[in-house]
C-alpha cells in the first residue's frame, strides 16, 4: 500500500505544470545530442563504406553441339553500389533492415537512457527541492554531500566498474535468453548507482545515505529495477527521465520521514 501511494502521487506530480516545464529541458536535451550522434555516426559509416570493395564472380555451364562451355562474369561492386546489389534479394534485403532496424532501435534506447539521466542530473536540486517544499515542508534535510569534483570522480569510477563488467560477462553473451539479461547487467549497475548517488548527495550527508542504504538497499535496488525496465521502452527514457528523480525523491524521504517519527517514538 505504501509503495502504490508513493507512485500515484509521483505519477500525480510528474503531470503538474512545475515538472512538465522541467521536463522539456532532458527531452530536448537528449534529441539533440542523438540527432547530432545519428549524423556523425551515419557519416563515419558513409566514408568507411566507401572504401570496401565486393567481388562477385558467377561461372554459368550449357552444353553447346556436344561440348560443355563454360562462361564467367565477374562484377565489382564499390561503397553504396553494395548495398544496392544486397537489396536486389529478397532474403538479403529483409536481412539488412532487420538488423539495422533491431540494432537502431536497442543502441537509441540505451543512448537516450544515459544522456537523459546525465541531463537530469543537473536538475535533480530543483526537483527535490518542489517535491520537499509540496509534500515534507516540515521535514529536516541535511546539506547534501554532492561537489563538482565527487561527481565526475562517482561518474567516471562506476562508468569503469560497467566496462569491467562488460568484459567479464562476454562468455554469457553467446548463451541464448541468458544474454538478454547479461547483456543489461552493466547498464542496469550504471543507472542504478548514478541516480542513487543524485539523490542521494543533494538531500543527504555521506554517513545518513551509508546508514539509510545499508537498511533499505534492497528496496531501493528494486526501485531502480523497476525504473530501468520501464526505461527500455523504446524512446521511454526521453519522458521519464524527470520521472526517476520525483519517484525515488519519494521514496528518500518517506525513508527519512520515517526513521525520524520512529525516533520520536522511541
Amino acid at each position: 500500500m505504501k509503495e502504490m501511494t508513493i507512485f500515484a502521487k509521483s505519477i500525480k506530480d510528474y503531470f503538474s505544470s512545475d515538472m512538465l516545464k522541467i521536463l522539456l529541458i532532458p527531452l530536448l536535451g537528449s534529441a539533440f545530442v542523438l540527432y547530432i550522434s545519428f549524423f556523425t555516426i551515419a557519416s563515419s559509416g558513409l566514408d568507411s563504406h566507401s572504401n570496401i570493395n565486393m567481388q562477385i564472380e558467377q561461372h554459368e555451364s550449357h552444353m553447346e553441339n556436344g561440348i560443355l562451355v563454360t562462361n564467367s562474369t565477374k562484377e565489382n561492386y564499390v561503397g553504396s553500389s553494395i548495398v544496392e546489389f544486397l537489396l536486389n534479394y529478397t532474403i538479403t534485403s529483409w536481412l539488412v533492415g532487420f538488423f539495422v532496424y533491431t540494432i537502431g532501435i536497442f543502441a537509441i534506447g540505451y543512448l537516450s537512457i544515459f544522456i537523459s539521466i546525465i541531463i537530469v542530473g543537473f536538475l535533480t536540486p530543483k526537483i527535490l527541492a518542489i517535491i520537499h517544499h509540496k509534500h515534507y515542508a516540515t521535514l529536516e534535510i541535511e546539506e547534501g554531500y554532492s561537489t563538482v569534483f565527487g561527481s565526475l570522480y562517482k561518474l567516471i569510477k562506476t562508468f569503469f566498474i560497467m566496462i569491467i563488467l562488460f568484459i567479464v560477462l562476454i562468455p554469457l553473451y553467446f548463451i541464448p535468453l541468458v544474454n538478454i539479461f547479461a547483456i543489461n547487467i552493466p547498464f542496469l549497475y550504471l543507472f542504478h548507482k548514478m541516480l542513487q548517488y543524485d539523490i542521494s548527495s543533494t538531500i543527504l550527508s555521506k554517513s545518513q545515505y551509508e546508514e539509510l542504504y545499508y537498511h533499505n538497499r534492497s528496496e531501493l535496488r528494486a526501485k531502480s529495477i523497476f525504473l530501468y525496465t520501464i526505461s527500455l521502452i523504446p524512446f521511454f527514457a526521453f519522458f521519464l527521465s524527470v520521472f526517476y528523480i520525483i519517484y525515488l525523491g519519494h521514496s528518500y524521504f518517506k525513508i527519512i520521514e520515517n526513521k525520524k517519527l520512529e525516533s520520536k517514538d522511541v
